[in-house]
């Protein structure tokens, strides 16, 4: 198996040798274990050594008079996460971007602070104070990153949702957030298309919408706002100053019912995200970082902060990540660690498009989102000249996350090296015996796990009905893990009905409520199978009809459904029609048997 091993001189150049050394570790899992066994003195070392700035400084890492299921972080502190964004040299470059239409652009830490402010002043004089909301619909662009930053340094807290999005998911969000504004832009353009993205969020009944655009192709409504109208001349704004709890950031994630969970980021869970890039993906000053992703996950936020707060540079591609234009991109940003989804390495594989791609400056891959292939990324390896995958593993109510790899240890294409440094976790199975392969519980408290839940029980959803582990209390995540042999560990993807599709959480019941409008289906169930050769989860539909089906084309009317009413990006891989859905006796779906027998039986069944 092709695998990457560390000499001496990368290994001396990594953030966790240095700290190591600082901290008189001798191997790695020495380290590891005193980030757990010493919680609070391995955090108070991030602190310091991110330079998290502080109006006024905390006078404990952690409170857990409440228990470990509500620990109160940074208690006493007062602060603004932004502040911390903008450490760096005034005249460093904090962003290089490029979109499908235009050059290459270079903004430093001035000029993108300067950006933010000029918001912020916006909302001031708009009228907007500290704890309300803002929502942000864009791809990631220059303006949308400084738009997320700017709200948070005037105390709001912001709703990202993807730009993918139907208006009726776009809808779903808005009713659960109230934002005060959203903001969005006319198109956005995806290879050679341009798909109107203002018509959307008008569809999705949005109060009052600021475009960002320059220039306006056709009449907005009296309600909405120009980018002219909004931005405020003023380049000076001092930050909001917030407790450690307040709200940041408000993410989706689907979980095991129809609804999306909305999941608060504090201002404390960016130092979960930076603590990962400086550790992990070994984020160093003047770094350039890419990662093609957007607000409305997980990873967009993840790559602000991860990267600003320790002195990177975001690189910034608006447009596919799937051919040679977006690797000439990487070339000439000089990209130093580029983050990557499976799927968009398979595609890679399958037109040769990176393979005159110039590599040099790359350091290392990051890979996170769906379970990996052995076969894919070992042809990422070889074309690159050997540069190692740091595959990554959490979610969005962890703040980043608890598998990892690293870039002091053998890295082997596929697999995890280690537990993220600071998080706990063990594996059990059905008869909640640990082992090395099973369920994944979380050990808390670990900083940047989620403490509430805006529209959900947390702790029906992280807590309820889970039995201790040798005295500990476990948080439910949902994951499936095998451990190797060797140590490093493998992801089985999801126990529960949530899938992974393209890197997309979505729960079964979203994708059957829409599949159950169309006229031949009596009733449906929806499962995500990843492929025996590993990768992605793909998309099996179990349809009862109420009608013969001979003549309808079943798998392209369900498709084309889920496009519409969920995500254009989903595809359905399979439709089985079946007479009965195995049920409990409770009457509810039994997806996991589902899972279980098409595992078995796959293909013999294909409609």
């Amino acid at each position: 198996m092709i695998s990457w091993k560390p000499n001496q001189i990368q290994i001396e150049s990594t953030h966790i040798f240095q700290s190591m050394q600082k901290l008189g570790f001798s191997t790695y899992q020495d380290f590891w274990k005193w980030s757990i066994v010493e919680r609070e003195n391995f955090l108070k070392y991030v602190i310091d050594t991110l330079e998290i700035r502080f109006e006024k400084e905390p006078h404990a890492i952690v409170d857990l008079s409440k228990g470990v299921v509500h620990p109160n972080w940074l208690p006493g502190a007062s602060f603004n996460i932004v502040d911390s964004c903008f450490k760096s040299n005034p005249e460093d470059i904090a962003l290089i971007y490029q979109d499908e239409q235009k050059k290459i652009e270079y903004y430093t830490y001035s000029d993108l602070e300067k950006l933010v402010n000029q918001i912020a002043n916006g909302f001031q004089i708009l009228g907007l104070q500290k704890g309300d909301t803002i929502a942000i619909d864009l791809p990631m662009n220059v303006n949308a990153v400084a738009i997320y930053l700017a709200a948070i340094k005037a105390g709001l807290s912001v709703a990202t949702i993807a730009d993918s999005f139907t208006s009726d998911e776009i809808k779903v969000r808005l009713a659960i957030t109230h934002p005060r504004l959203i903001f969005t832009q006319q198109y956005i353009y995806r290879a050679g298309k341009k798909l109107n993205l203002y018509e959307k969020v008008v569809q999705a009944q949005a109060n009052k919408i600021v475009l960002i655009d320059e220039k306006i192709d056709f009449e907005i409504r009296e309600t909405d706002l120009t980018w002219t109208d909004f931005i405020s001349d003023n380049e000076v704004f001092e930050s909001v100053k917030c407790n450690p709890d307040c709200v940041s950031t408000i993410l989706f994630s689907s979980g095991t019912t129809a609804a999306p969970k909305a999941i608060p980021w504090t201002h404390v869970t960016p130092i979960k995200c930076a603590s990962d890039g400086y550790f992990h993906q070994d984020i160093q000053h003047k770094d350039v970082v890419a990662w093609p992703t957007n607000l409305g996950w997980m990873m967009g936020p993840w790559l602000v902060f991860a990267t600003l707060i320790n002195k990177g540079t975001l690189a910034i591609y608006d447009g596919t990540p799937l051919g040679n234009d977006f690797g000439l991109f990487v070339q000439k940003a000089k990209v130093n660690m580029l983050g990557i989804v499976p799927s968009i390495v398979k595609q890679w594989k399958q037109s040769q498009c990176m393979e005159a791609i110039d590599w040099s400056a790359l350091k290392c891959f990051s890979s996170t989102g769906e379970a990996s292939n052995l076969e894919d990324y070992s042809y990422l390896m070889q074309i690159t000249g050997n540069k190692p995958i740091i595959e990554y593993c959490g979610g969005t109510e962890i703040g980043g996350g608890y598998l990892c790899s690293t870039l002091v240890q053998e890295n082997f294409p596929s697999t995890f090296s280690t537990k993220a440094l600071g998080i706990d976790f063990v594996l059990l199975d059905e008869n909640h015996q640990s082992g090395n392969l099973g369920e994944l519980f979380l050990i808390p408290p670990s900083i940047g796990l989620s403490n509430s839940l805006l529209n959900k029980d947390h702790h029906k959803e992280y807590y309820e009905g889970i039995l201790p582990f040798e005295g500990k209390i476990l948080r439910r995540h949902g994951d499936q893990i095998l451990q190797l042999p060797n140590g490093y560990f493998k992801a089985q993807g999801r126990v529960d009905d949530a899938m992974n599709l393209g890197g997309i959480k979505v729960s079964s019941v979203q994708i059957e409520e829409v599949i159950n409008f169309l006229d031949f289906v009596k009733e449906s169930a929806a499962i995500g199978v990843a492929p025996t050769e590993g990768g992605p989860e793909n998309l099996i539909v179990f349809v009862v009809s109420n009608e013969t089906i001979e003549n309808i084309d079943v798998k392209k009317r369900i498709t084309n459904i889920v496009k519409e009413k969920i995500n254009p990006l989903f595809k359905v891989f399979e439709v089985v029609e079946v007479a009965t859905l195995p049920r409990t006796a409770s009457g509810k779906i039994m997806r996991r048997e589902l899972r279980k027998n098409y595992k078995k039986t796959r293909f013999k069944y294909k409609i």
